[in-house]
């Protein structure tokens, strides 16, 4: 199996980017790898339709170009579906709506191996993680959940509150805050508070930091990176694949429908 890449660059404080997938194909993983631009992809599965066929074709996809992966999860089902993910060999597991630190410490344990002296639960199932059937010591299979990144979004309004016991607890590699969410369990429109939600995104941001958690962004544009770099954030997702096919489509494909239509007219 392939080095764990998210957990080499944090522990060598580098910076990570990232870009989102929809799809499962693996040929649109390696169309990302061929790029050369991104250290690892992340599947949003909380979003898209797949099974568990797909998982381990698209991290040989991933792996084959040097990339590493992540995979975000429903809430519901997490601790299934992330096992199965790290089975297929995906290094990193982003959880969502988490509120409080109970829930976040049971995810933690649901990652981490059940070995002498640890709460985790993950034993030693066979599969592609261990090479197939027995093929790698317990211990090296240890050393491998234990580097499995863990990645939490901050994206209820309770989980703002509870963010610094949440950044406390071990095991918690990574958080990101998400806006929508966030505004949602607050009742609010996104468009209509982004002051509050940005001054919670730098509260979640310099918490994470002081605590030694690395916080990470999405951002649409390389130039929304600068706002996020000065309050001191190394780890982007750049873009979003359904976001920038439906750019395309309302955008180019509105500009076409119009010309189209006007020939109707003559």
């Amino acid at each position: 199996m392939k080095e764990n890449k998210l957990r080499d660059h944090l522990n060598r404080d580098l910076p990570l980017l990232s870009t989102r997938l929809w799809s499962t194909q693996p040929f649109f993983w390696e169309a990302v790898g061929a790029t050369g631009n991104f250290d690892y992809v992340e599947f949003v599965a909380e979003y898209a339709p797949y099974d568990f066929t797909d998982l381990p074709n698209m991290v040989r996809a991933a792996e084959l170009n040097e990339m590493g992966t992540m995979i975000k999860l429903d809430y519901q089902g997490r601790g299934f579906v992330a096992q199965k993910a790290v089975q297929a060999g995906f290094q990193s597991i982003m959880f969502v709506d988490h509120v409080n630190p109970d829930q976040v410490r049971e995810s933690v344990s649901l990652i981490r191996p059940k070995t002498a002296g640890s709460t985790g639960r993950f034993g030693y199932p066979n599969g592609r993680y261990i090479g197939g059937q027995s093929h790698i010591p317990p211990l090296d299979h240890v050393k491998r959940l234990n580097d499995i990144v863990l990645c939490f979004m901050i994206e209820k309004e309770e989980a703002v509150a509870n963010i610094k016991e949440i950044c406390s607890i071990p095991g918690v590699d990574m958080i990101q805050f998400g806006p929508n969410d966030y505004c949602m369990s607050r009742g609010w429109n996104r468009a209509d508070h982004v002051a509050e939600f940005r001054e919670a995104e730098r509260k979640c941001i310099e918490t994470a930091l002081a605590h030694g958690v690395r916080p990470r962004c999405e951002i649409v544009s390389p130039a929304d990176a600068e706002y996020y770099i000065k309050l001191g954030v190394k780890d982007f997702s750049l873009g979003d694949q359904l976001a920038k096919m439906k750019a395309f489509w309302n955008g180019e494909g509105k500009e076409m429908r119009d010309m189209v239509n006007s020939l109707k007219q003559g």
